[in-house]
C-alpha cells in the first residue's frame, strides 16, 4: 500500500485555497493549509463592520479564462437575473447560463450566489468627473478646456509619428500609449502616489502587467461600440479590454464569501486548515523540500511537519529568509531588497454623499452617483481611490438608506500614514473628502480603519535581479511559487488562481520546468491558454 502524500500551502489567500481544492479534487495528496492571520482569503477577504463588509481594494470577478469562470460558477451559481440573454462564452461556443438548476437546501444556501453588476469607474479631477479610461470626448474636451485637449491631441499624434521609445520605465510605458501631455495630465500623479516613487524608476513590467493593450485606440473605438449597441448578456467580453468591461460578476456578500465557500468545501473534502499558524522555517535537502517549521502566533509552539510538496504564496523575501539551509549570498541580497507598498482602507458610513450625477440636482439618497472606483486624481489629497461598496452589491451594506465607502490610502509600512492613530485617520480621510467636495462632514455616521500590508509587490528596489532568484527557486522541484506575493507579481485573483492550477497541472502530468506558471498574465493571450 502506498504511503499517503502530502503537501503543505503557506496561506489561505485565493492561491493557496485554489491549489488545495484542485489537490483534493485530481490527486490522492491531502493539502494543509497554514494561514498566519485568522482571516480566510489573504487580501480577497471580506471585513464585517457592524453588517457593512469591506472589500480590500476591490475584486471583480471577471476573467477571460474559461477555466476559472467556470470554477467561480462551480463554487456560487450566478443568481436568478430573469434575464433570458446572460450567458459566458466557453470554448468558442455560447452557453446560456442555466440558473434555476441549483437544488438550494436552505435559506442560507439561497445567499451562496454571485451577482451579475455593472462597472462604471471614473476619475475625479478638478472636481468633477471623466471617464476612466480617459477618450478624448466632448465630455473630456468641456472638463479639461479646449486648450489642455489640444495639447494632449497634438501630444499623442506627435507620439504616434515618432519612433516608439524603449520601455525601460513605466513612464516609457505611459508616454508610447497616451502621449507625454495626457501621460502628464492623468497618469504620473496618481501613479506616484500610488506607488511613492517616480513613474521613471518603477519597471515598464507593471504596465504590461496591469494594463498590456490599453492604449487612447481602443478606448476610443470601445466608446464608440458602446454607443453603437445595447449592452450584451456576455459577462465573458472576450473581445474587451480587461480595463474597459462593462460588467462582471460579484458575491453577495463580497470576494470573501468565495473563499470562506471553497474553505469549507476543502475540509469536507478531507484537507487541513491551520489558522494562526506561520511558517518560519522550511527544511531543504538537495532539490527539495523536506520539511516544513510552523508557530502558533498566539502561544509561541512550533512544530515541524514534512510534506512531499511546498506551495508557498508568503512574499518571497519571507520565503527566503525561512529556507534552511540558507540561500546563497546573492540571492539573499535580492531577496531582502525586494520591496513592497501596503494599504489603508477607512471606512465611512454616510447619510449621503455631496457629489452627484446630476449636479442641478441636490444632493440626496435618490441621486447618488453609480461608480464603483472612483480615481482620485486631485493633488492636494492624499487619498488615492475612492470605493462605494453599495454599487458593488447591496447586501454589503447593513442599511440600504446609508452610503458605505472606502477610501484607499497607499503607503508603506512604518511610514507617518502607516503610524497615525486610526482616530486621526478617520479625521484626515473625513477632512480630504470634504475639501474635495465629495462628502459634506455633517452626513458622517460612523467610520473605521483597516490597513493590509504588503498588498502590491513593487516593480522597483532589486526587481530587476529578480529572474535570478526566480532560477534558484525553480530548482526545488517540489517547491511551487503561487499567488500574487508569492511570486511577487501583480497578479489579480483569477491569474492567482491559474498559477496553482497550473502547479497542480504539473504535478498532475510529472512535469518539472515551471515556465508555465511564470508565463501566466505575461502574455497578451494567457486566458487563451491551451486548458481547452
Amino acid at each position: 500500500m502506498s504511503q499517503q502524500k502530502y503537501a503543505i500551502i503557506a496561506g489561505a489567500g485565493p492561491a493557496g485555497l485554489t491549489a488545495a481544492y484542485e489537490l483534493l479534487l485530481r490527486t490522492d495528496i491531502i493539502p494543509v493549509i497554514y494561514e498566519k492571520s485568522e482571516d480566510i482569503g489573504g487580501i480577497s477577504k471580506t471585513v464585517n463592520y457592524k453588517g457593512n463588509r469591506i472589500d480590500i481594494g476591490g475584486h471583480r470577478f471577471f476573467s477571460k479564462s474559461d477555466r476559472v469562470m467556470d470554477w467561480w460558477l462551480h463554487i456560487l451559481p450566478m443568481e436568478d437575473t430573469h434575464e433570458e440573454n446572460v450567458k459566458i462564452q466557453y470554448q468558442n461556443k455560447t452557453k446560456v447560463l442555466d440558473t434555476h438548476h441549483v437544488e438550494l437546501t436552505d435559506d442560507k444556501d439561497a445567499d451562496k450566489v454571485m451577482l451579475v453588476r455593472s462597472r462604471l469607474s471614473r476619475i475625479y479631477f478638478l472636481k468633477q468627473f471623466f471617464s476612466y479610461p480617459v477618450t478624448l470626448s466632448g465630455e473630456t474636451l468641456k472638463g479639461l478646456g479646449l486648450w489642455r485637449t489640444m495639447k494632449i491631441g497634438m501630444s499623442y499624434m506627435f507620439t504616434q509619428m515618432m519612433p516608439k521609445r524603449k520601455e525601460v520605465s513605466l513612464e516609457d510605458f505611459f508616454i508610447n500609449r497616451f502621449g507625454r501631455e495626457l501621460y502628464l495630465t492623468f497618469f504620473k500623479d496618481y501613479t506616484e502616489k500610488v506607488w511613492g516613487q517616480k513613474c521613471s524608476e518603477i519597471s515598464a513590467d507593471w504596465g504590461a502587467q496591469r494594463i498590456k493593450g490599453l492604449s487612447i485606440l481602443k478606448a476610443l473605438q470601445h466608446a464608440v461600440k458602446s454607443k453603437k449597441k445595447k449592452p450584451s448578456g456576455d459577462v465573458s467580453q472576450k473581445e474587451v479590454e480587461t480595463s474597459l468591461i462593462e460588467r462582471f460578476l460579484y458575491p453577495k456578500f463580497g470576494p470573501g464569501q468565495m473563499w470562506e465557500e471553497v474553505a469549507r468545501l476543502v475540509l469536507a473534502k478531507g484537507g487541513q486548515i491551520h489558522m494562526g499558524y506561520e511558517v518560519s522555517s522550511i527544511q531543504t535537502e538537495g532539490n527539495k523540500v523536506k520539511s516544513v517549521t510552523v508557530k502558533n502566533s498566539k502561544t509561541g509552539e512550533q512544530r515541524t511537519e514534512n510534506c512531499d510538496y511546498f506551495f508557498s504564496t508568503m512574499p518571497v523575501k519571507q520565503l527566503l529568509t525561512n529556507l534552511q539551509p540558507a540561500a546563497p549570498a546573492n540571492i539573499s541580497k535580492i531577496a531582502e531588497g525586494l520591496l513592497y507598498r501596503d494599504f489603508i482602507t477607512v471606512g465611512l458610513l454616510m447619510d449621503k454623499l455631496k457629489i452627484r450625477n446630476d449636479k442641478t440636482q441636490p444632493a440626496s439618497k435618490d441621486n447618488t452617483v453609480k461608480d464603483n472606483w472612483i480615481y482620485i486624481q486631485e493633488r492636494e489629497v492624499k487619498v488615492g481611490r475612492l470605493q462605494i461598496f453599495n454599487n458593488w452589491s447591496p447586501f454589503m451594506v447593513a442599511n440600504p438608506n446609508h452610503v458605505w465607502i472606502g477610501m484607499e490610502y497607499f503607503c508603506n509600512e512604518g511610514d507617518p500614514l502607516w503610524n497615525m492613530k486610526d482616530e486621526d485617520l478617520m479625521k484626515l480621510g473625513i477632512k480630504e473628502l470634504s475639501d474635495i467636495e465629495i462628502i459634506s462632514k455633517e452626513d458622517v455616521l460612523d467610520s473605521t480603519v483597516l490597513r493590509m500590508e504588503k498588498a502590491y509587490p513593487a516593480y522597483f528596489g532589486t526587481y530587476n535581479q529578480f529572474d535570478e532568484l526566480k532560477d534558484f527557486t525553480d530548482q526545488f522541484e517540489n517547491l511551487y511559487l503561487v499567488g500574487r506575493n508569492g511570486m511577487h507579481k501583480y497578479n489579480n485573483s483569477d491569474h492567482s488562481m491559474l498559477t496553482a492550477m497550473t502547479a497542480v497541472d504539473n504535478i498532475v502530468a510529472g512535469r518539472k520546468d515551471k515556465k508555465n506558471i511564470w508565463e501566466i498574465n505575461t502574455e497578451m493571450d494567457y486566458h487563451e491558454e491551451k486548458d481547452k
